[in-house]
């Protein structure tokens, strides 16, 4: 009997996780979250749970040939602090794997590792190991295992938000990969930790970097709910339009939703920009953004 194979690019980035997910053992041994949020949650004592986060940097899908190695190391171990960020809580410790071709120079990977060391310090991450391996063609990928730390039961999550909720984010969209700040953003930890202590607190919490039209469906259906939102309250960028500001990705800010009768003055108080809301339903579904596996590389 013929088996039939069926393309990543055919299924898309959703059904592809969708179906590997399926063939995750049911084991927990202490796990409170597993995939669907920005990080792993698995609680470490009564006190405290740890945050686990993988994360990858590819050549042509996260930075181009001509990116200076420096920021590649930086944006590689910056994603992954953004993920931490957006649960709320403080980044630890990293193992780094690098996969390239034996033709790339060790000064490359020198500077790539000058770039990890420099925001490894400024968030105050160890860098705990890795490992290193060579592709048979040109390329090169950085990933990063990071753990973090949060207080026990107050990780933010993308599934606690409700009806009339009021969605934010902490900074202006649009334009980054083009611009470059894809590689120079500062990860939103300390609003973030800030927010943590906030009262109230934020319902729903996630990480904007496949862009706005991808990751709010992915937070209201987290969250059981519609959404609606007003593209002329969009924060831009100079220059950015709100098409740009949906669909570009690599913004690395937060989107929140927050309770309705304080939205006003958290916003006020931390410097968010009110969007749209949560609802019960969507009358206008937002599609695009990046999408791995259907989105086109970039050169």
């Amino acid at each position: 009997m013929k088996v039939t194979s069926t393309s990543l690019r055919e299924l898309g980035e959703k059904e592809v996780l969708d179906r590997l997910l399926r063939h995750l053992p049911r084991t927990t041994h202490h796990l409170l979250l597993g995939p669907g949020d920005d990080c792993a949650v698995v609680r470490r004592d009564d006190h405290v749970d740890t945050l686990l986060k993988a994360d990858a940097v590819a050549e042509g899908i996260h930075f181009t040939t001509d990116t200076p190695p420096r920021l590649i190391g930086r944006k590689a171990l910056a994603r992954a602090l953004s993920d931490i960020a957006a649960m709320g809580g403080i980044p630890e410790h990293a193992l780094i794997t690098l996969v390239t071709h034996p033709q790339r120079s060790v000064e490359d990977l020198e500077e790539i590792y000058a770039g990890l060391s420099e925001i490894a310090a400024v968030f105050g991450v160890s860098i705990a190991g890795g490992e290193t391996c060579s592709l048979p063609t040109p390329g090169l990928v950085v990933n990063v295992a990071l753990t973090g730390r949060v207080e026990h039961g107050r990780s933010f999550l993308r599934s606690g938000g409700k009806p009339g909720d009021i969605l934010c984010v902490s900074g202006a969209l649009g334009g980054s990969f083009a611009s470059g700040r894809h590689l120079t953003f500062t990860p939103r930890i300390e609003l973030a930790r800030a927010l943590q202590f906030a009262s109230p607190r934020p319902h729903a919490v996630m990480d904007l970097s496949d862009g706005l039209a991808a990751d709010l469906p992915r937070l209201a259906a987290a969250s059981g709910c519609g959404y609606e939102i007003d593209e002329a309250s969009l924060p831009l960028h100079t220059g950015c339009t709100p098409a740009q500001a949906l669909h570009d990705g690599e913004d690395y800010e937060l989107l929140l939703a927050l309770p309705p009768d304080d939205a006003e003055a958290l916003c006020a108080r931390f410097n968010l920009t009110a969007i749209g809301r949560l609802a019960q339903k969507t009358s206008a579904p937002l599609s695009g953004g990046w999408q791995h596996f259907t989105s086109s590389p970039r050169s």
